[in-house]
């Protein structure tokens, strides 16, 4: 964590790249995917603990908002920075950023659902302490 954010280095690879050796724009997905799951971590949620222990619950992606704003090159190193935005009682959003160094090159705002069997639940209380800032 670096303040109020989680940040995760990442490297492109060759297979996250397309013929011209830009990453993919679906590549960033996985990226937001992969920061989104370290965030849990470093709140010591790992999600397969949520589902083993808690019946089930699972968070799921409803809705993301992403704006393509530059171009990662195949060796770059880049930085997710993933923080809470907003909590609601069974969704949350997450301010997601793709960066090579100070630039911006993916935004995104991804509204995740709490799910059990298939139906929206109430996050757990000690994940939602673990996730909410004080000032929000």
């Amino acid at each position: 964590m670096d303040g109020d954010a989680h940040v995760l280095p990442v490297r492109v690879y060759y297979e996250d790249t397309d013929f011209s050796a830009r990453v993919y724009h679906a590549s960033y997905l996985r990226f937001l995917e992969r920061g989104r799951t370290e965030l849990l971590r470093a709140v010591e949620v790992a999600q397969s603990d949520l589902h083993a222990q808690m019946g089930g619950l699972a968070f799921v992606v409803r809705r993301m908002n992403i704006d393509f704003l530059g171009a990662a090159l195949m060796d770059d190193v880049l930085t997710v920075v993933t923080r809470s935005k907003e909590m609601r009682g069974a969704s949350m959003i997450l301010a997601q950023e793709v960066r090579r160094g100070e630039e911006v090159l993916v935004a995104a705002d991804v509204m995740v659902a709490c799910v059990r069997e298939g139906r929206a639940v109430r996050i757990p209380d000690k994940l939602r302490a673990a996730l909410t800032l004080p000032d929000r």
